[in-house]
């Protein structure tokens, strides 16, 4: 097969365990940027923490795109337009916020500069705050304070709570929310219908490609979707268990270059 894309998770799939892209699978994704071949970068980062990946890959000079919130919003690098961009609406974050007090979780959402907290800060908030590289602001009246729509929310908590939360708020919110856990620790609270391929499904005809013609690959639970979605899914070998049953191939870890052996193997040939 003819592959015109790569989408690709950051973190665990893209980056290591030290947050990096090798020299290895650097190399390989801009060569095959120099040969036309699409790249994009679909996370669950706010679109400001997947600024410093995209300029590592140099996205911008080839006229590459991030799918930054699951998909929620997609940014072409190279011109700044927005292509989609799907939204929570903005009192949605409030009745949010008062079901993560409620449960005794942490919550927070995004402006373009910051992740926001409704809740005492945890060691999760945190943690999200710093892969992202962005400032963590605690708002006393979050209700007040989220007056406008915003691509997610992401309550946060111990993995066993956050698993039954899962259940309950998908229940819940069925008829408005997609909810997922994007890490044990991490619960995603996402426009309805947003996830990673329900986006790609979208955005394909706008590049003028079919499905069959794209490799999507991650290790999380959000990237089961899209890899499910694409002409050839692939997972890490760090990959949950439930993602590398549904594809069709199983590459190294991030910490193999991963990445590089299949731009090498599927790609370059």
């Amino acid at each position: 097969m003819d592959y015109k894309l790569i989408v690709l998770d950051i973190d665990g799939t893209l980056t290591n365990s030290q947050k990096e892209i090798t020299p290895r699978t650097k190399e390989a994704l801009i060569k095959i940027q120099e040969q036309g071949v699409y790249v994009a970068i679909a996370s669950g980062r706010p679109t400001p923490g997947t600024k410093k990946v995209a300029q590592e890959l140099e996205l911008a000079r080839f006229g590459n795109y991030v799918l930054s919130f699951n998909g929620g919003r997609v940014v072409n690098c190279k011109t700044g337009e927005v292509v989609l961009d799907k939204t929570i609406p903005a009192e949605m974050a409030g009745i949010l916020c008062e079901e993560a007090r409620q449960h005794g979780v942490g919550i927070m959402t995004y402006d373009s500069e910051c992740a926001l907290g409704g809740t005492v800060v945890d060691q999760y908030m945190e943690l999200e705050a710093r892969i992202n590289s962005i400032e963590l602001k605690q708002v006393g009246h979050f209700k007040d304070y989220v007056d406008f729509p915003v691509n997610k929310c992401l309550m946060t908590g111990e993995p066993e709570r956050m698993a039954e939360l899962e259940k309950e708020l998908k229940e819940k919110y069925a008829g408005s929310l997609n909810i997922f856990r994007s890490e044990p620790f991490f619960l995603e609270l996402m426009p309805k219908g947003i996830d990673k391929a329900s986006v790609l499904k979208n955005f394909l005809p706008f590049l003028g490609i079919t499905r069959d013609q794209v490799i999507c690959c991650g290790d999380g639970y959000n990237d089961k979707t899209m890899i499910e979605f694409a002409g050839l899914g692939v997972a890490m070998a760090n990959a949950r268990d439930e993602v590398k049953e549904v594809a069709d191939y199983i590459t190294k870890s991030n910490d193999e270059d991963g990445i590089a052996e299949v731009v090498e193997r599927f790609i370059l040939k």
